[in-house]
């Protein structure tokens, strides 16, 4: 499906267990889908500006970049990155970014199955320069929001009596 443009969204934030945090998705939109926005990725707020280095970087050297995607625990449920390309949010562990002459392929290393292609972004100046001005512009704003959740819950917190 052709991309004709791409957004962030916000898709929650949450104050949990002592911990802020928010979720967000990477959505395309494309004629072919009369305009309506597609989740292709959804991840927490560690994710976007490494994202955004790796695909720079993918596309200016004309390497492959392969991203690993760190959860907090083996064992933990809560992912940090999920695609919706091929079902409803899988979770990745890492991805792999092959730059060719227009574009760069974004894919799910899936180690001895090899990888699974999930989409592709231009590889244009005018393209990577508005995705780098996006993604830093989004990030700034989700570190701020999550700065004020945490601020938020400070100061709600109740003063405990020493007696």
């Amino acid at each position: 499906m052709p991309i004709d443009s791409i957004n962030l969204d916000l898709a929650s934030a949450d104050y949990f267990g002592g911990r802020a945090s928010l979720w967000a998705a990477l959505e395309m939109r494309s004629s072919v889908s009369d305009e309506r926005p597609t989740a292709i990725l959804g991840f927490d707020e560690t994710f976007l500006r490494p994202f955004a280095r790796a695909l720079i970087e993918a596309a200016t050297t004309r390497a492959a970049y392969r991203m690993s995607i760190l959860q907090e625990t083996r064992n933990s449920e809560r992912y940090r990155v999920v695609e919706y390309v091929t079902g409803p949010g899988k979770a990745l562990e890492e991805l792999m970014l092959q730059p060719f002459d227009n574009v760069v392929l974004i894919s799910a290393a899936k180690g001895k199955d090899g990888d699974e292609t999930l989409f592709q972004l231009p590889r244009t100046d005018t393209f990577l320069r508005a995705f780098a001005k996006m993604a830093y512009v989004a990030d700034q704003a989700l570190h701020d929001l999550l700065d004020d959740m945490e601020r938020v819950a400070k100061q709600r917190k109740p003063v405990t009596n020493t007696r």
